[in-house]
């Protein structure tokens, strides 16, 4: 099984080719460039650095003061008018300038995931035996299939769209509307219910799903269903995949920052109906196992009187793109096969260009998040390593000083396996990714929702922790989300764990 994990045999044409299923040690190879970009977007706020020491210095000084100092102060004044008006121009220059350049606090008031009916579940005796009915698959993609199922880290408990029950299956346009608004609106309205918050208040929707866009567009159906106010700012993102949660996130941010006073909703999901691949090129078969249904439901707010009842406040988002390289577009491609059959390629470079997307994303993130010590022994072993060729390791950043909980996407095992080792984080920093993994499966974007969503239920987010969800999806891009709780958060009604968070953690069969 652990020889599995590591790499994995295919034949083309009789050959027998041997596939790397491992990150590469990315931690060990930095490039400098990535460590720059993560400086400069500390030094775009070094204005505020400076000017909060400089104003708590200032107000220390004037408590001590004593009244004769005061008088002595205001007699001096009086006899120094130009000193007077020239300080007070820097004041108020100074306020201006920090008051119209500081961003704005964008607060998380909850959220919700998708939980489907247990109707949906599929065990994989059932997903084996309805692979073979169909007739669509020879018997060896079957064997495959069975050995990804046995391999994948997912349960018995997953979910696929009602359409993959039928015996043949029925994957119509209306029946993929059918399971976007099951999805959607089965998030919506439990947000809407746990907050108290009306459709009319939200002034910015964000939809992303990558492989289903109908016209109208799932934003539209949103705003039809809740009869949303007719001049919200919808945006529907498509074809971004497994990270396009935290790029939603991102864009809602931009749209708070100028929008004073609204409420933004971010709903994160991805359609499975229409995209089942029913043919037999290996390489398209790996999503029909792993990906199952599921979605989420995000409320952000910019306005001040939300902190008192937000979970979090976010603190970073940082995005990673490697479209530019043509490898690292292709690496997750939609096509058609040799038979016309339409279906989700993943290259079998997938897992070195996720480790350079996480190597690029993490060396940029870390001048922003980990604590001085860590950056100095970081930067100083890099420094010394790229200018002067020391033969010196690269010292690897203890990213557990930074981050108290850990939202890993839950793609695949192999996957949350290497970022466990690269990170050197501890069994418990990747429970979460592992336990939604085998009780949801990939859902794609929202995985990092339902990852947060157990560690709320088993209650250990505390006042002030950070929480540091990371994703990667075709493109091929590197998200990374950080968040702090403004409070000690417990789970929300209708929690998807609430119902068997205490069977959690399980033991999972390698």
């Amino acid at each position: 099984m652990n020889n599995q994990r590591e790499s994995e045999s295919t034949t083309t044409n009789g050959v027998q080719i041997r596939q790397s299923r491992r990150l590469p040690d990315f931690l060990h190879s930095v490039n400098l460039k990535h460590v720059k970009l993560g400086y400069h977007y500390l030094i775009t706020h070094l204005l505020t650095l400076c000017l909060v020491p400089l104003m708590a210095f200032v107000i220390f000084q004037a408590f001590q003061l004593n009244p004769s100092d005061i008088h002595q102060l205001w007699l001096h004044l009086q006899y120094n008018l130009v000193s007077v008006i020239i300080c007070s121009a820097f004041l108020v220059f100074g306020a201006t300038v920090y008051f119209m350049t500081r961003s704005r606090s964008l607060f998380l008031v909850d959220y919700a995931c998708y939980k489907p009916p247990s109707n949906l579940q599929v065990k994989f005796e059932q997903f084996m035996e309805h692979s073979s009915l169909t007739g669509d698959f020879d018997d060896s993609s079957l064997e495959f299939q069975r050995k990804i199922l046995e391999r994948s880290g997912l349960g018995e408990e997953t979910y696929v769209p009602e359409a993959m029950h039928y015996i043949p299956p029925r994957p119509s346009m209306a029946a993929a509307r059918e399971e976007a608004q099951q999805v959607m609106f089965g998030a919506l309205d439990v947000l809407f219910a746990n907050t108290n918050i009306k459709p009319k208040d939200i002034g910015i929707l964000v939809v992303n799903c990558s492989l289903f866009n109908p016209t109208p567009s799932l934003s539209a159906m949103i705003v039809n269903k809740y009869k949303l106010r007719g001049n919200i700012r919808s945006f529907n993102l498509g074809g971004m995949g497994c990270s396009a949660g935290v790029i939603a996130v991102d864009l809602a941010k931009d749209m708070l920052q100028v929008h004073r006073n609204t409420y933004a909703v971010v709903v994160s999901t991805e359609n499975i109906t229409q995209n089942w691949y029913f043919g037999n090129k290996k390489s398209m078969l790996i999503p029909n196992c792993l990906f199952r249904v599921g979605g989420s439901a995000v409320l952000l707010s910019n306005k001040a009187k939300d902190k008192r009842r937000a979970k979090y406040k976010l603190v970073h988002v940082v995005r990673t793109h490697k479209g530019a390289d043509d490898k690292a577009f292709k690496c997750v491609y939609q096509e058609q096969d040799g038979a016309g059959k339409t279906g989700v390629s993943l290259s079998k470079e997938l897992m070195a260009i996720a480790g350079g997307a996480l190597k690029t994303n993490i060396t940029t993130l870390g001048p922003l998040v980990l604590p001085v010590s860590e950056q100095l022994l970081f930067f100083s072993t890099l420094v010394a390593k790229k200018l002067f060729n020391a033969k010196v390791k690269p010292y690897i950043p203890d990213f557990k000083l930074a981050f108290d909980h850990f939202c890993i996407h839950a793609g695949g095992r192999a996957v949350i396996d290497e970022l466990e080792k690269n990170l050197q984080l501890l069994p418990i920093h990747v429970e979460a990714s592992r336990m939604t993994l085998h009780r949801f499966g990939n859902t794609s974007s929202s995985s990092i929702w339902y990852e947060l969503a157990y560690t709320e239920a088993k209650e250990r987010v505390r006042r002030g922790d950070r929480i540091w969800q990371i994703a990667f999806g075709s493109g091929f891009k590197c998200n990374s989300a950080i968040w702090e709780a403004l409070r000690h958060v417990k789970p929300s009604s209708n929690n998807p764990w609430q119902d068997c968070i205490d069977r959690y953690p399980v033991q999972i069969v390698m």
